[in-house]
Parts: structure tokens; sequence; C-alpha cells
């Protein structure tokens, strides 16, 4: 069996644009860590390390937790709220990444 994918929409603002290559939004494959998993905001992050290493360095610590000046909101929902990075995403989720005030 495979492992689930989803396909994730990362919404930035527009002083994160720069990393991001000049875009409004980025897009990645988060993979489950299991057959019977699903894909998490932290498998998100993981394929955002690969894909664009500046933005990801500024949304995550040293540790590779999210940074505690940013804010991500997962469907509506603070990701933090929901289990951090191991939060489950739904298929087509969008992650909304502010910096906090």
């Amino acid at each position: 069996m495979a492992r689930p994918v989803t396909l994730v929409t990362f919404v930035l603002p527009s002083t994160f644009w720069h990393w991001g290559s000049g875009a409004t939004e980025v897009r990645v494959f988060a993979v489950a860590d299991s057959d019977e998993g699903r894909p998490t905001l932290g498998a998100a992050l993981h394929t955002l390390r690969r894909t664009h290493p500046m933005l990801e360095k500024r949304l995550c610590d040293e540790y590779g937790g999210i940074r505690r000046h940013i804010s991500m909101f997962v469907c509506g929902e603070n990701a933090r709220r929901l289990g951090g990075l191991e939060c489950a995403l739904p298929p087509g989720a969008e992650v909304y990444v502010l910096p906090a005030l």
C-alpha cells in the first residue's frame, strides 16, 4: 500500500514572498509517515525544507519546530492548538502563515 499524500498550499504574507521565490503561495506535497497515517504539518514543512530552504528557515527554529513569532493556521484553526507539527492535514489543506504581533 502507498502512504497517503496531500497537496498543501502555504499562503504567505508579503514579508515572506522574497523567500518563496516571489510567490504569494507555495505548494508542496505532504507524505504520511506510514500507510495508515495522515500527512501532517511537519511532513509539509519537511518538503518545504527541500524545495524552499530559506523560507523554511524563517518558519522553523533550529529544532524543527514552528518559530514562536510565527503563527500557522490550518483550515482556519491555529496549528498550535491542533497539535503543532503533528497536526493532521486534510486533502488540499491551506496553511496561512502570519508573523505574530
